[in-house]
């Protein structure tokens, strides 16, 4: 089978290209024309060079038996808003119209628990549960609630399109790097000496990959599968990292009005002389409660892989020191 991968030269999508090749697969990668190809560098790929939004993107689609939506455009930055709409909601009207016309019989979207929300009995959010997406934190969230809308009308509409909402990836490939690879990142070069009590649903994005194609396989069209593993608190996390590295775990929490006055300042004031924000407001909002998700749906109807999240860690930890930390 040819599969047509967006999104391949990002963190998620490096892992699934990888995947498809080693299941046998032909890939077709679409990237824009100024992209970093680190990811792909390599790999045996037809690249095409194109934009989520392209109007012939179908053409570039002809030939192909699936699609896999990887791409979006993640940024917390509230000044992101109209590329964040354009990105992921008229992106993904776009790649999956393209999908239709040229005759792509499956497609998977790839949104987010972010689009989700958090459940506010406090129990592990289920894909039961939906937010309002006016109490989503954020543009980014809200774009891809609407984004995954586009998925859910064009699946409503006929086409055979899967969703899956990954949690919090981690291992290799996370080139940008993410959020949590900037955790990672941090903690190696000892940068992080204090944290926020807060907690996520951590996942190896190895498995994300499995998640992906065996949504394909096995996922049934207009439904959505939470691609996760372990609830950890950020305390949980760091423990683990120094158990990894041997490196000292910070000990000290601070209160979230600390980084939240500081994102305030950096976002509202500082960038109007010129300075480059270093923390965005809604991220910390984000982190003043728990965002903790439940993936038995996945577990059991695609049969998603659950590898430790040490594992995960130790992965990330070693392609960090070899791609992007000048060890010692």
């Amino acid at each position: 089978m040819k599969a047509f991968v967006t999104g391949g030269t990002g963190f998620v999508g490096a892992n699934l290209v990888r995947l498809l090749l080693q299941q046998g697969y032909e890939v077709k990668a679409l990237a824009r024309s100024n992209a970093r190809l680190d990811n792909l560098n390599g790999l045996e790929i037809e690249l095409i060079s194109g934009d989520l939004n392209d109007p012939d993107l179908a053409r570039s689609m002809q030939g192909c038996d699936c699609l896999f939506h990887v791409a979006a455009h993640y940024s917390l930055w509230q000044r992101d808003r109209d590329l964040l709409y354009q990105s992921n909601v008229l992106g993904t009207r776009n790649v999956l119209a393209a999908a239709k016309a040229a005759g792509i019989g499956r497609s998977v979207y790839t949104s987010s628990v972010a689009a989700i929300g958090i459940d506010p009995s406090g129990q592990p959010t289920t894909e039961q549960y939906q937010s309002p997406v006016e109490k989503l934190i954020g543009e980014y969230k809200q774009s891809k609630y609407w984004a995954e809308q586009e998925a859910v009308k064009a699946a409503q509409l006929g086409q055979d399109v899967v969703i899956v909402n990954p949690s919090t990836p981690i291992g290799a490939y996370d080139i940008k790097p993410t959020p949590t690879g900037d955790i990672v990142v941090r903690f190696l070069e000892r940068r992080m000496p204090t944290y926020v009590e807060t907690g996520l649903n951590f996942v190896h994005v190895q498995d994300v990959a499995w998640g992906h194609l065996l949504a394909l396989q096995k996922g049934k069209s207009g439904e959505r599968y939470i691609l996760g593993n372990q609830n950890l608190s950020l305390k949980q996390l760091l423990d683990e990292l120094s158990q990894i590295t041997g490196l000292s775990a910070p000990a000290r929490s601070i209160p979230v009005w600390i980084p939240l006055s500081v994102a305030w300042i950096d976002e509202t004031i500082l960038t109007k002389f010129g300075k480059k924000p270093s923390i965005p407001v809604d991220g910390v909002r984000m982190s003043k409660q728990p965002m903790y998700y439940d993936a038995s749906k996945a577990i059991r109807e695609l049969g998603l892989p659950q590898t430790p999240i040490h594992i995960a860690l130790k992965d990330a930890v070693d392609w960090f020191q070899e791609n992007l930390i000048q060890t010692e």
